[in-house]
């Protein structure tokens, strides 16, 4: 009478250690391909799919990213968005940082962020970043330094500039672009040319009419 409930007991405790053991085995895959994306190193080549944000000061930094149409050279976005409810605050500098250190970095655009308001540096920025790193799928170290509010660094993705998404950022000049002072040098020459011969007709027709 009494072998029956322990039989029971214990057949439950089995099927429940079985079923565990098969919801591990199903989520095994699943958690190995999302670990995959987690602690990253920043020379590690892979998609990413958005910006980066840091809401640790007084201005947040949204969205942050590089947008690189040719390797070598592209342009930061961002959306930097002003807590500060009474005081405009400035974007004083972006720089590289940490390994990234030796990125050139050109500003350009509005620089202020109005009080309880946001700049788009998407919309509205050019500053254009040059770099070994800057490529599609990379990271880069940028700090982002503001007048009023506390400096913020984040490890920001490289995207391609191809991507529908980002064709309405604007790049910097082709790093193969012609040069305009190569053709103007050629305009002197073809002048200096030019005048030495008028000049050289100028006495063969004077010396040939006295003969005449």
């Amino acid at each position: 009478m009494t072998s029956a409930p322990i039989t029971t007991t214990l057949g439950a405790v089995i099927a429940r250690r079985s079923l565990a053991a098969a919801v591990l085995v199903l989520a095994a895959p699943v958690l190995s391909s999302c670990g995959g994306n987690f602690n990253q190193q920043t020379n590690q080549i892979y998609n990413p799919a958005e910006g980066v944000n840091d809401r640790s000061g007084s201005v947040d930094v949204l969205n942050a990213l590089v947008v690189s149409s040719e390797s070598g050279s592209g342009t930061v976005v961002a959306t930097l968005v002003n807590n500060d409810q009474d005081h405009d605050d400035t974007l004083k500098s972006i720089a590289g940082a940490g390994n990234d250190a030796d990125l050139k970095i050109t500003p350009g655009g509005p620089t202020v962020i109005p009080a309880g308001g946001l700049l788009n540096l998407a919309e509205r920025g050019r500053n254009f970043v040059e770099g070994e790193r800057v490529e599609a799928g990379y990271f880069v170290d940028l700090t982002f330094t503001f007048d009023r509010g506390t400096a913020i660094t984040v490890n920001a993705p490289v995207v391609n500039g191809a991507e529908p998404e980002y064709t309405s950022v604007p790049q910097p000049a082709p790093t193969g672009a012609p040069s305009p002072s190569a053709s103007g040098s050629e305009t002197p020459g073809e002048g200096a040319t030019g005048g030495a011969s008028e000049s050289d007709a100028v006495p063969e027709e004077s010396a040939s009419a006295p003969s005449e």
